[in-house]
């Protein structure tokens, strides 16, 4: 693939430019496989008692993947088990190049997911605690770190870890009838994954005032401060907030494969920097697109007034 712009940007630039272009090399490009199943066209690879069911959707479909969480008894919490498949599913999907983009959802009416299981937690060793937070936001971490665009599906309670789980995704939908809140300091801690990429989500401002108060914001709240980017009034079978995912993550399937991932990437890592690296940042992740055969089938699909055929190479 091409090598990362050169330049004299001064030493924070290069080091930049140098990180992400060491990260864009590793992306690698692969042949990818696209297409739609029908609205609930799924693999047949699931097992009732998994926690977690990982679908990988079929036909027009393909190249989407959902991750149902199925905790009913615990109200989707995030138990160890819970933490233990997630984080399985997650580094499967993270090298996967035929994947497209991730969905994240509940298969259980009413709940998305209500935090850290406090029962489960009650019966832990002080010593045991640390640890349990830390792999939380390790797990979180890897899906924000996902190399394709994730959407949070939020078509019900959505408290604690279960909202810092949405906001490691890069978009959220919800139902107008969905609960949404950071509720830790009501229990004397702090969100364990969500001080930082709320304000990052909705400005330091608001995002303390949540805080402080705990407050849970339901759908039409939580898009009118920025929390979510869809709001949709819920259906009789409980699921539109996936449905307008599910939606969503089509109009992302027909795109250049390699670009997507390069473009998340530069977002990312431009929005962590001041605009001057961010903008190198950006012009290195864009020479990781110039050498692929995808570039050359996009500019030839243009002239030839047809769609392309993407490959991911």
């Amino acid at each position: 693939m091409a090598a990362a712009a050169p330049g004299a940007l001064g030493a924070l630039r290069t080091v930049g430019v140098r990180l992400v272009a060491a990260c864009c090399a590793r992306l690698g490009p692969a042949a990818w496989a696209r297409g739609t199943a029908p609205r609930r066209g799924y693999s047949s690879e699931v097992k009732t008692e998994d926690e977690l069911r990982v679908r990988h959707l079929e036909e027009e479909n393909r190249g989407i993947v959902v991750l149902g969480i199925n905790r009913a008894y615990g109200k989707n919490a995030l138990s160890k088990n819970l933490l233990k498949m997630l984080s399985k599913a997650v580094d499967a999907l993270k090298s996967d190049k035929k994947v497209r983009t991730i969905i994240i959802r509940s298969e259980v009416p009413g709940i998305f997911c209500a935090g850290a299981d406090l029962k489960e937690r009650a019966k832990m060793h002080s010593s045991e605690v640390g640890p349990f937070v830390s792999k939380i936001r390790s797990v979180i971490n890897d899906i924000a770190n996902l190399p394709v665009p994730t959407i949070a599906a939020i078509d019900g309670l959505a408290l604690g870890g279960g909202l810092e789980l949405a906001l490691a995704c890069d978009i959220r939908v919800a139902a107008s009838s969905a609960k949404m809140g950071l509720v830790e300091t009501k229990l004397a801690i702090i969100p364990g994954g969500g001080t930082q990429r709320l304000p990052r989500a909705i400005g330091m401002s608001l995002a303390k005032e949540l805080i402080f108060s705990a407050r849970v914001l339901d759908g039409q709240e939580a898009k009118a401060v920025g929390l979510i980017s869809h709001v949709l009034e819920q259906n009789q079978e409980g699921d539109a907030a996936y449905r307008k995912a599910l939606d969503l993550a089509r109009e992302f399937l027909p795109q250049g494969p390699v670009a997507m991932r390069v473009a998340k990437l530069a977002i990312n890592q431009g929005m962590e920097v001041d605009l001057v690296t961010g903008l190198a940042i950006e012009e290195a992740c864009y020479a990781q697109t110039i050498s692929t055969k995808d570039r050359l089938e996009g500019l030839l699909a243009f002239k030839e007034k047809r769609p392309p055929r993407y490959k991911g190479e």
